[in-house]
């Protein structure tokens, strides 16, 4: 692990990571809550576009449990973008400074292009996912397809669908995992440093190394957070989203040495 994090560091020049307490994770959480307290006006309103954004998508998808079900799990993969301008609220809250939900847009101005390569990658494993979940369901799914519930019985109820459900959380607990690794703090270097969308990637992907069972213990708290908020119908999302947003920042802020 030490050795390919120092491969890591002399081929791409990375900055240093710091080795951190698994405790950490808590710790970023509070200080996003007081993040997003302290800037209701600016954090808030990403959490209600994207919240109406995943209840209008997954209304869309009701009937096509095969999309349905990529479209929860691609939520996790896309997060990082739509959380951009949360990074930019925390930032300037770091500096003592007030922002607006318009100032945290207008921030984005200045990185736009290595945050739009960044945006195009997700893009892409979002697509990815969305085929290789029709193809699974293709391969292995036995049962009724016609509406979620129906599919949701097959898969819970029914028993005959292991293999489908193995498959489908090893590809895509893979696919999630490499964007979590390479994704985590990319996008908050990003707006805060001069840096191409390769070495944020790779910076994220050794502060993974080297903290890895703290980073597991934050992409668990992601996922649960998340999950929380599908089963309140999204109206969770509208503060759940922000926090963990802000709280991204902070890890950033933790992992990586300014």
């Amino acid at each position: 692990m030490d050795h390919s994090s120092n491969s890591l560091e002399q081929h791409f020049h990375l900055p240093h990571v710091r080795h951190i307490d698994r405790s950490r994770p808590l710790q970023w959480l509070k200080l996003g809550w007081e993040d997003m307290r302290d800037n209701l006006g600016a954090s808030l309103p990403y959490g209600v576009v994207l919240a109406a954004m995943g209840y209008l998508i997954l209304s869309f998808a009701a009937d096509m449990p095969y999309l349905f079900t990529a479209a929860i799990s691609g939520f996790f993969l896309v997060g990082p973008i739509a959380a951009a301008g949360l990074y930019e609220v925390s930032r300037r809250h770091e500096r003592g400074e007030r922002a607006s939900f318009m100032d945290s847009m207008r921030g984005l101005r200045g990185h736009a292009d290595s945050i739009a390569y960044f945006g195009v990658f997700l893009a892409l494993a979002l697509i990815a996912w969305e085929r290789l979940s029709a193809i699974l369901f293709a391969l292995f799914f036995r049962g009724d397809l016609a509406e979620v519930s129906g599919f949701l019985s097959s898969v819970f109820m029914s028993g005959e669908n292991l293999y489908f459900v193995f498959a489908y959380m090893v590809i895509g607990g893979t696919l999630a995992a490499v964007v979590f690794a390479l994704s985590a703090v990319a996008i908050p270097m990003l707006m805060d440093r001069d840096v191409d969308s390769v070495t944020a990637a790779m910076t994220s992907l050794r502060a993974v190394q080297v903290n890895f069972d703290t980073m597991a213990l934050w992409a668990a708290i992601i996922v649960a957070l998340v999950l929380v908020g599908f089963a309140t119908m999204m109206i969770g999302m509208v503060i759940l989203l922000p926090l963990l947003g802000h709280a991204s920042w902070h890890a950033y802020r933790d992992l990586i040495e300014k």
